[in-house]
């Protein structure tokens, strides 16, 4: 895994390693936790948001990890635009699903709350599925999804976000990078886990390319005159990410398809904030109202779950062992990337950039926590 080769999953569209201090893993908990409590979250509220945002780390999510601690969660719980208190209410309930407010908590807890809730009615009849309004950005959507492997459940997570996309053939922010996460359970094969933004990137992968000093690669986004641009600067300064795909003429309208979709689950069926709504202060609801769809599937409803196991083994090995192309050595499955790199992770340490590390001894000095942590490399 830890080949230097353009192709290692570590590489591949990340931070390089070289260029990284890496932090134990434990270390790196216990001072999430220790920040989010100074700023008035409970301790148990503080455990869920360190084990969400550093699962981001962990699997090479470094846009949606440790890296929003000071430029999002911070900033937000002091400035009074997110809760520290859990506030999440029942607004309607069905055996088989659930209306949640969050009441503007952080997103991690009322995303862990209402995919449990969500599990909890798949177990007991076959399927769940909840909604979430006036939540908070709530990281990485896989790890939502994933929570309903160890049940033998299929997983399905939606958030929408803070408008950052621009349609297609359009140069204002609209949209929010909306990602879409599926979980789904093999046998002897690392389970099939989709996790992905219907943004060219999301806008955490511009931050990296800025704090590195590097141009992004073209087709990533515009600048503020919508022209395509590969500054991250003019990108993240009155520009625009492109939809999945990019522009209209590779395809990028799909992109737009699929982020609009994932709005009309977590904004208009949720009633949450839609487009451009979301996390504007001008709002009568305070706060980012934040969306979020969940879905469990038992997979015992519909066929035996170990003849799904094993066919689901079998298709993998279909894709895996088929001719590859030339110069490539290995087809993945989605998700398997992620799950090799949380093992080298785990072991070795999270891979924290420089500039990361700065922002995060600014963030501890504002609240009177120090980021003082001694780096294992």
């Amino acid at each position: 895994i830890m080949k230097s080769s353009s192709k290692s999953p570590i590489l591949e569209g990340k931070i390089r390693m070289s260029d990284t201090l890496r932090y134990p893993v434990q270390d790196l908990n216990d001072y999430i936790v220790r920040f989010f409590t100074r700023l008035g979250v409970s301790p148990t509220d503080a455990q869920t948001a360190a084990r969400v945002i550093l699962a981001a780390d962990l699997r090479g999510v470094d846009s949606h990890g440790i890296i929003r601690l000071h430029s999002y969660y911070g900033s937000r719980l002091l400035n009074g635009t997110i809760n520290p208190q859990t506030a999440i209410k029942v607004l309607r309930e069905t055996p088989v699903t659930l209306a949640l407010d969050g009441g503007n908590s952080l997103g991690q807890v009322v995303g862990e709350y209402a995919m449990s809730r969500c599990i909890e009615k798949a177990r007991a009849n076959a399927i769940g599925m909840v909604t979430v309004r006036c939540s908070n950005h709530y990281g990485i959507a896989g790890y939502y999804a994933m929570m309903a492997l160890e049940h033998n459940l299929i997983g399905v997570s939606f958030t929408n976000s803070q408008p950052l996309v621009a349609p297609t053939y359009g140069r204002s922010r609209l949209l929010g990078t909306n990602p879409i996460a599926v979980a789904v359970p093999a046998g002897r094969h690392l389970p099939y886990v989709l996790d992905m933004a219907t943004s060219i990137v999301p806008i955490g992968r511009i931050a990296v390319y800025e704090k590195m000093g590097q141009p992004v690669p073209m087709g990533w986004g515009l600048d503020e005159k919508g022209v395509a641009t590969s500054d991250p600067h003019a990108i993240q300064n009155g520009g625009a990410l492109f939809p999945l795909g990019g522009p209209a003429e590779t395809r990028g309208y799909k992109g737009y398809g699929l982020s609009l979709l994932v709005d009309l689950f977590c904004g208009v069926l949720a009633g949450a904030a839609i487009g451009p709504e979301v996390g504007d202060p001008s709002n009568q609801i305070p706060g980012a109202n934040v969306g979020h769809f969940f879905a469990a599937i038992d997979i015992s409803a519909f066929r035996d779950t170990q003849e799904f196991q094993q066919e689901m083994d079998r298709y993998i090995e279909f894709l895996k062992n088929a001719p590859k192309a030339v110069g490539e050595e290995r087809i993945y499955i989605h998700g398997e990337k992620e799950f090799e790199m949380a093992e080298v992770n785990q072991r070795e340490g999270i891979p924290l950039l420089p500039a990361v590390v700065d922002s995060l001894r600014e963030a501890g000095a504002l609240v009177g926590e120090p980021f003082d942590l001694q780096p294992l490399s």
